[in-house]
């Protein structure tokens, strides 16, 4: 299951979302989306979880958690076609 991550603090490092997310399941891939040219995070991300019950576990644990400060929003990931 993909997962939306949003509100991520600026400073987030992959590493550091997936050890978050890693209490809730396996994860598969984490990618925090960056500007262009800055490589500055957006502030937010996806991370792929190996299973749906993962991805629910996680989404029912970390929405709306406080996550460096910043309020998590967590929701399934939506395709942008």
């Amino acid at each position: 299951m993909n997962l939306y991550v949003g509100n991520l603090p600026w400073s987030t490092s992959e590493e550091e979302l997936e050890a978050y997310f890693a209490e809730h399941g396996e994860i598969v891939d984490v990618r925090i989306i960056t500007e262009g040219r800055s490589g500055r995070s957006k502030g937010f991300g996806f991370v792929e979880m190996a299973s749906d019950e993962a991805g629910k576990a996680a989404i029912e644990a970390l929405n709306g958690k406080e996550f460096g400060g910043r309020e998590l929003r967590v929701d399934t990931a939506t395709d942008r076609n």
